[in-house]
């Protein structure tokens, strides 16, 4: 599927850069740099979008299962390659002394990179920044894709509730989620998972740990529905939560409202973290608002599940209508250990709305 919105919006840019061609260069680990100009969810190890200033796309797949997706989306204009080198060098020869930016070009390996510069007789410039800036707002379309991702992320949490129970383990209750995201329209599913007390100090991907009565699990649930992502952190204890549990989240639930209440266009997303951290500061907490004990208070979605800008007291960026953000509170306090709170936000013209119906709440299995 073109994205036609981005595609006038991309040709705007290279009009405005003065690029000759602007490449789109995706990888297994990130395919949003493609997926944001023909949205496919390639299999191969790599592929490319070439948008030339006239409008045309051309694109060159390096495994055969995608030739025919591709080439629906950009009209029949693709070509495989095997040795995405050679693609490269095929594809440019016929634009000799081109200027090129290339979305994705820090993550692009250095031999394609010389490919471009060697044909095209210049080295390439980067575009990620510009068309990042770009993605931040999303059209009306990805919009309603978010909507869906977050309907299946309050299902796919409704399935981690349910199948929870003592004696299980962490490596059993993400495969169920897993199993139930992916047979409900899903095409991937970024999640993290956490169980225990007071020595857990973050999340990470699912172990034998087995559950017991009295622990706090938390996880971020991210699935993806046609390329763009929606998430929501939840913590659920085992058995009936104690008082300092429950004293923890609800200094995580004002955190999280506070952040809510507040993002709006116009807003610098520091004072979202900033609002955040204010309300562990101003309950004596203040010591694990830092990096040690905190990655994020949050970050935008979309193609991408950790999209910038990140929600940090010392990045800077005025909020727009439209973007689609987490905000996160998600850190370890001596109370209760690693505890998690956080909805998918769309910025409205006016404040912001949660995408997700999931009740706020300290869940119980």
């Amino acid at each position: 599927m073109l994205n036609r919105v981005r595609h006038g919006q991309f040709l705007r840019l290279m009009a405005e850069r003065g690029w000759d061609l602007l490449l789109f260069y995706g990888d297994n680990w990130r395919k949003d740099h493609f997926r944001c100009l023909v949205n496919v969810n390639f299999s191969g190890p790599q592929a490319v979008a070439v948008l030339f200033r006239s409008g045309e796309i051309r694109a060159i797949v390096t495994d055969p299962w995608d030739l025919e997706p591709v080439a629906a989306a950009v009209s029949g204009k693709t070509s495989l390659a095997l040795q995405l080198v050679r693609g490269l060098e095929d594809l440019l020869a016929k634009e000799p002394a081109a200027v090129v930016g290339i979305n994705g070009l820090e993550q692009m390996e250095a031999r394609f990179v010389r490919a471009v510069r060697d044909v095209c007789k210049a080295a390439p410039v980067s575009a990620t920044l510009d068309v990042e800036e770009i993605r931040r707002v999303k059209t009306p379309e990805e919009i309603e894709w978010v909507r869906k991702a977050a309907a299946l992320a309050d299902r796919g949490y409704q399935q981690f509730v349910s199948v929870c129970e003592p004696g299980m383990t962490e490596f059993e209750l993400v495969a169920e989620v897993e199993a139930f995201v992916k047979s409900n329209g899903a095409e991937d599913n970024f999640m993290l998972v956490a169980s225990g007390g007071t020595e857990v100090t973050g999340m990470k991907p699912p172990t034998a740990r087995k559950f017991k009565l009295g622990d706090s699990v938390t996880t971020e649930l991210t699935p993806q529905v046609n390329g763009y992502y929606a998430q929501i952190c939840r913590t659920l204890v085992i058995g009936a939560p104690n008082e300092k549990q429950l004293q923890a989240y609800s200094i995580f639930a004002e955190a999280q409202r506070a952040a809510q209440d507040l993002l709006r266009p116009g807003v610098d997303i520091s004072d979202v973290a900033r609002v955040q951290n204010d309300v562990f500061r101003k309950h004596g907490f203040g010591e694990y608002t830092g990096p040690q004990y905190t990655r994020v208070r949050g970050h935008n979605l979309g193609l991408y599940p950790d999209e910038l800008p990140h929600v940090l007291e010392n990045v800077h960026y005025v909020v727009k209508p439209d973007m689609v953000v987490i905000a996160h509170p998600n850190t370890y306090l001596p109370l209760s250990g690693y505890m998690v709170f956080g909805d998918t936000l769309l910025v409205t013209e006016t404040g912001c709305v949660s995408l997700g119906k999931t009740e706020k709440k300290l869940f119980q299995s």
